[in-house]
């Protein structure tokens, strides 16, 4: 094992070059929604020069659309392919999805940005751009990490699934059509960008809208009238104490250094159309964290009585209640013990790689990991190079020594999962 642990390694410091000219293809190519084809398109010819088998489909149709887990908006997905590449293995060993999603967010406001938001510029040991962190940065690990293998003349006992899905910003519809195509393994991995850390857990969330009635009256008598951004006020100071009691339950240590391991966020604001108005809607959106060891139904249920509960003690909303959607994206929650021997392996290929014990925690944020492991029942760990907290920022970027050292991470993870098969 040790000499092929060798050859993988030797590969992937010889080659560090050729991972950041990669991500810089992939950075230069804007994956927003709707605009995944062109940097999937480099994604496959990459699997094919590597020899794998390739599986290429556009997604949708009745069976993703009617799934309970399926909560996307998007009407149409043509031009926009998945990707899954499989690395065959010679039986025997266990399986592995590889899990990169390539869709990004949006820039935002280019003037917040130094350079081309699309630029991949190198400087000071730092690739930027929009994706660099999340996530194509992992990809490129998950990509350097099977070359290396491929390049070594290794052969594994166990499949290896790479995944290379779309739709992962909106709700996790990529991944989802994944496992609905009959892709599942042993163990998952996710490189979203971690720091570094290793995560078992990952919160889910999900977007919701509340519109408050009100009654209009003129600004000069608005003693006439019931304000709805007034009422609108009762609503989220409700919401805020439900977030307290909410986390106030949450005991996992995994969650001991993030200050809100379930928040409820109020996103969006709307109401009013007349300086002089009192106005009579207003409307709330925002996203609703759930924790690991929760389901989706159980945490709507609990805002359901929370804002009935406002309801009942309040004699406008008594007659006029609270409108509740649940609209948008949906993440499901993912949890994986921590002895799990997945998450045995990754660290001690780890400790090998940077020489120290691992950060463990719980996810901050929602990934499709959750899908992996509800609706596929694949145990899935979230590891990966980049920095969380510039994930969706502006001057986005990535720390190469994190991409290659996460690149021999994953490859020593794989070989170790997979087994090698030494006979030939």
């Amino acid at each position: 094992m040790e000499k092929y642990e060798h050859l993988v390694k030797q590969w992937l410091k010889e080659n560090q070059a050729r991972a950041a000219r990669l991500l810089q293809l992939l950075v230069r190519e804007n994956s927003t929604r709707g605009n995944e084809s062109s940097t999937q398109a480099i994604v496959i010819e990459k699997c094919r020069q590597l020899g794998l088998t390739l599986d290429i489909w556009e997604i949708g149709g009745d069976e993703l659309k009617s799934h309970p887990a399926y909560c996307c908006d998007r009407h149409s997905f043509e031009g926009n392919p998945n990707l899954v590449a499989v690395l065959k293995g010679v039986g025997g060993g266990r399986s592995i999805i590889l899990n990169g999603h390539i869709d990004v967010v949006p820039v935002g406001d280019e003037s917040n940005w130094a350079d081309d938001p699309f630029s991949g510029a190198i400087e000071c040991g730092k690739l930027y751009g929009r994706g660099a962190t999340d996530m194509k940065g992992g990809n490129v690990a998950l990509l350097m990490a099977m070359e290396a293998i491929i390049a070594s003349g290794i052969k594994l006992k166990g499949d290896v699934i790479f995944q290379s899905v779309i739709e992962e910003e909106s709700g996790g519809a990529g991944t989802l059509a994944a496992v609905l195509r009959g892709y599942q393994a042993d163990g998952a991995l996710i490189p979203e960008p971690t720091n570094m850390k290793i995560f078992p857990k990952q919160q889910g969330s999900m977007w919701f809208r509340i519109t408050i009635t009100g009654k209009a009256a003129h600004g000069g008598t608005r003693y006439e009238g019931v304000s709805a951004i007034e009422k609108s006020l009762q609503v989220i100071q409700s919401l805020q104490q439900l977030e307290k009691d909410r986390n106030a339950r949450v005991t996992d240590p995994l969650f001991n250094k993030i200050p809100i391991p379930i928040p409820i966020n109020i996103g969006k604001m709307m109401s009013g159309e007349w300086p002089s108005s009192v106005p009579d809607t207003a409307l709330i959106e925002g996203r609703m964290g759930v924790s690991p060891e929760e389901s989706i139904q159980s945490a709507q249920l609990e805002m359901e009585k929370c804002l009935e509960k406002l309801c009942d003690q309040d004699e406008w909303l008594k007659k006029h209640p609270l409108k509740l959607e649940w609209f948008g994206g949906r993440w499901q929650p993912g949890t994986l013990e921590t002895n799990h021997p997945l998450i045995n392996e990754l660290t001690n290929s780890f400790i090998e790689i940077k020489g120290e014990q691992p950060v463990i925690e719980a996810s901050p944020w929602g990934t499709d990991g959750g899908i992996l492991s509800t609706v596929g029942n694949t145990p899935v760990v979230v590891f990966g190079p980049g920095i969380t907290e510039l994930a969706h920022d502006a001057n986005e970027h990535i720390l190469l020594d994190d991409l290659f050292a996460a690149s021999k991470i994953i490859a020593l993870t794989i070989l170790r999962w997979c087994q090698i098969e030494e006979t030939y």
